[in-house]
């Protein structure tokens, strides 16, 4: 009996121990799983291109949809043109870390991923200073509450595009 009672409480104590380490196995995990990339020119706000693995790549940011300023056919939108300056000054030239989803490619070959810039996500700043909004495409949703928390306290406060938002990136 005294056996499974030095048993139980040696068990006890080691997950005790575990419950509080600190930083969390899978917050260093994620940390290590991020791929250092170089941003070599923001194409628009949410677009950019990259080197990675030697090769020049097109990646388009997750979880963020900035106003329109390069599609073909399709007038430069409301917000566009400072969404890709706020995006140029931030991140072009710079090194940077990507976080993958489910899917590293979209449909037309581009890379999908979420931007670190130390302890900071991009793609979550474009949406809370509201130089874009939040979008969703299945299967990359890791952080689609945390990214519909941030939209809805920026069009609260009015930031960026949600100051004259019509629901088309159009002026009211």
């Amino acid at each position: 009996m005294r056996k499974f009672m030095y048993i139980g409480l040696v068990l006890s104590l080691c997950l005790a121990m575990l419950g509080c380490s600190n930083p969390s196995p899978s917050t260093k995990k994620e940390a290590s799983d991020r791929t250092k990339v170089k941003v070599e020119r923001v194409v628009d706000g949410d677009t950019l291109q990259i080197t990675i693995n030697g090769s020049k790549e097109r990646l388009r940011l997750i979880g963020v949809d900035t106003p329109e300023t390069k599609k073909a056919d399709t007038p430069v939108m409301f917000w566009g043109e400072e969404a890709s300056a706020y995006t140029k000054k931030r991140l072009e030239g710079k090194t940077v870390e990507l976080e993958w989803d489910v899917e590293p490619k979209d449909q037309y070959g581009r890379y999908l991923a979420y931007i670190w810039i130390d302890d900071e996500m991009f793609n979550r700043t474009l949406i809370q200073e509201g130089y874009g909004r939040m979008v969703t495409f299945q299967p990359n949703v890791k952080y689609v509450d945390t990214f519909k928390k941030d939209q809805e306290a920026a069009r609260k406060k009015g930031n960026g595009i949600w100051k004259d938002y019509d629901g088309a990136f159009k002026r009211k």
